[in-house]
């Protein structure tokens, strides 16, 4: 077996079995596993130190109150925000992003106005700016990528102008894995005074994001896929921007006085979080940011290039996969899109999953791009610095498996493009 320095530090690789078969997880991208410390720091807020945050004076809500803010400044310092203030906890990147998309777009766009997006993007940060356009009469524009799955400048160019408002874009695409140039359409977007939104889902579990030199106005990730827990989300915002915004919510703990016919807010990030957060969540993704910073991201970078080089070198060689994106392993960022042959995805993962290997089957939210890439749905593996080469190994295994067994019974339909 190939040695994984972190590998024992996650419960659910060593002990669990799928179909009989040994668990090989290659769906990091929809969500990556959980250290044991992380599942600790949860159990222990509820089993000794349960209590609500912002409220009491008693020991506990001192203590829980504490715990979570830390946390705060934990992210502050991981994405290298200005302000403590300019970090907001959400459910998820999704609502980060239809937060922005609400609280913002809705309140500053009219008619004749554009929203720049690209064909890559996840629909959480599609749709929500489509209800955006359908609600202000604005006008959605597209980017599209060249052949390494990367946005085009020169088009861009072009397509930011000054009726350009906003420009939302993916850092990663979830599909391809490809690294988009975010700081760059940054400075477009400034130049015509547009904003600019970055989607961070799957760029921050990999790499270190600086929200200062990307100069973005908004950034939106969430704790789950980078070991944290479900249904904790953060969302950035420059501090001036933020000072421009209503909240979406109005309740407890998010204001300063009330009286019968008024209420005032309070300042800086709270103003945005009412009512009881997830506290619990929040404090273990605390956990989760120090495990990451233990692993640092140079290991993270030179095992997602090791587990590519492997697995892509691979697939080149099998006739019947096509693999979708850039074909350098640098530019896939622990993502792999392929077919193979005229087998359906789904098909093609109900074997791997017959193997114990996961992976995911499907249009992965982002049915645009299906349409760009000219078919309904793909394969997808997705690789985190805790997988091994005995991974990719089962991966090669299932592939095998699946082109065997439907080379013995082919099917008489092409059913994946």
């Amino acid at each position: 077996m190939s040695k994984n320095q972190f590998r024992d530090d996650f419960p659910i690789l060593n002990n669990v079995k799928m179909n009989d078969e040994p668990l090989a997880y290659l769906d990091n991208a929809a969500t990556s596993q959980k250290p044991q410390l992380v599942i600790d720091r949860i159990s222990r807020y509820y089993s000794y130190e349960n209590a609500n945050i912002h409220r009491a004076t008693h020991a506990l809500a001192l203590k829980a109150t504490d715990d979570y803010e830390q946390v705060r400044d934990q992210v502050r310092n991981f994405i290298n925000a200005k302000s403590r203030d300019e970090i907001i906890f959400t459910r998820s990147t999704t609502e980060s992003l239809n937060w922005v998309a609400q609280r913002w777009g809705e309140a500053k766009l009219k008619p004749g106005d554009e929203i720049v997006l690209s064909i890559l993007e996840h629909h959480s940060n599609l749709v929500p700016w489509q209800q955006v356009a359908k609600k202000t009469g604005a006008r959605l524009r597209f980017l599209d990528f060249n052949q390494e799955g990367v946005i085009d400048l020169n088009a861009a160019k072009k397509t930011i102008n000054a009726k350009t408002k906003i420009v939302s874009i993916t850092q990663v695409s979830n599909v391809l894995g490809s690294i988009q140039p975010v700081k760059e359409l940054a400075i477009m977007a400034h130049e015509v005074n547009a904003i600019m939104i970055v989607d961070a889902a799957q760029s921050v579990p990999h790499f270190k994001i600086d929200v200062q030199n990307l100069d973005c106005d908004f950034l939106a990730f969430s704790a789950h896929k980078m070991l944290g827990p479900t249904g904790v989300g953060v969302l950035y915002g420059k501090s001036e921007l933020l000072e421009k915004i209503d909240p979406e919510f109005f309740g407890g703990e998010m204001i300063e006085e009330v009286s019968k016919n008024e209420a005032s807010l309070k300042s800086g990030a709270l103003r945005f979080e009412a009512g009881t957060q997830n506290i619990a969540g929040v404090i273990a993704f605390g956990a989760a940011l120090t495990y990451l910073q233990k692993v640092g991201f140079d290991k993270i970078a030179a095992q997602d290039r090791s587990l590519m080089e492997a697995a892509i070198s691979a697939l080149q060689n099998r006739s019947q996969v096509k693999i979708y994106g850039s074909a350098d392993p640098a530019n896939h960022t622990g993502i792999i899109s392929f077919n193979v042959g005229e087998i359906h995805p789904h098909d093609v993962s109900t074997v791997f999953d017959l193997d114990g290997v996961a992976i995911r089957a499907g249009h992965h939210c982002a049915e645009p791009l299906m349409n760009r890439l000219g078919v309904s749905a793909t394969c997808r593996a997705s690789f985190y610095f805790y997988n091994n080469l005995d991974d990719v190994e089962r991966f090669l295994i299932a592939l095998k498996d699946t082109e065997d067994f439907f080379n013995r019974h082919p099917s008489k339909e092409s059913s994946n493009g």
